[in-house]
């Protein structure tokens, strides 16, 4: 890809809705400036870009593909965070911890992500504050996902909580087709169980008896919403 394509790119990063929030704000001459700044860091599905633990050394802005954000506790278990879709922001949280990463980044699919070190990047929040505010921004909301995701997990039953999980991961990776909303990246059982936070037999006794109702197709690592509304029904707790 030419610094051309980047900046361009990046350019659409001014739109509210598309781009990325990151660098939301900023005039064209600055996300030039900033383009000219990065490297390109390609990844095939499978690929880390970084491990749990790991010191903080970069930023990454994602263009292409989907990455998992993956947390393992001390007991061995996995808890996948969050799923990282094209411009979106991540690794940036650390800098503002302890300076090491606290969860991994893999590839779910061949991926594409801009990447700044840890310096130019202070440099750049020293030249245009603005991105350090958009920054606070990023991480106060992603605080609040987390919150209520915990929250999730202390009252809500389990068929509501993987409810929740996959009409979040319609919002973040939901493609509208002919039957319904697809979740368009590979989706398994135990993935979904790692989110949910709950057991692979659960999920997939729920889903079972979901797809017998109507309200989803599976297949292939696919999950299909063939009734949306049912699904936030069940999420919502509405059922009579």
């Amino acid at each position: 890809m030419s610094v051309e394509s980047i900046i361009s790119v990046l350019r659409s990063a001014q739109e509210p809705l598309s781009g990325c929030s990151l660098f939301s704000g900023l005039a064209e001459h600055e996300l030039a400036t900033i383009a000219r700044a990065a490297q390109l860091h390609y990844g095939k599905a499978d690929h880390f870009f970084f491990f749990q633990d790991d010191p903080a050394t970069a930023f990454y802005l994602l263009l292409e593909g989907r990455v998992r954000i993956v947390q393992s506790t001390p007991e061995g278990h996995q808890v996948i965070l969050r799923i990282i879709g094209p411009n979106e922001l991540f690794g940036g949280v650390a800098f503002l911890g302890d300076g090491r990463y606290p969860a991994s980044a893999q590839a779910l699919t061949p991926s594409t992500a801009l990447v700044w070190s840890g310096e130019i990047m202070e440099r750049l929040m020293e030249q245009h504050p603005k991105i350090a505010f958009n920054l606070l921004q990023i991480v106060a909301h992603r605080l609040q996902e987390l919150q209520e995701r915990f929250r999730e997990l202390v009252t809500d039953r389990v068929e509501r909580r993987v409810a929740r999980t996959l009409l979040r991961l319609v919002r973040q990776a939901g493609r509208k087709v002919e039957d319904g909303v697809l979740i368009d990246f590979p989706l398994s059982r135990q993935d979904l169980a790692e989110m949910a936070g709950t057991t692979l037999f659960s999920v997939s006794r729920i889903l079972s008896g979901w797809e017998k109702q109507g309200v989803i197709k599976t297949g292939r690592q696919r999950i299909l919403i063939t009734s949306p509304h049912k699904l936030v029904t069940i999420a919502e707790d509405l059922e009579t």
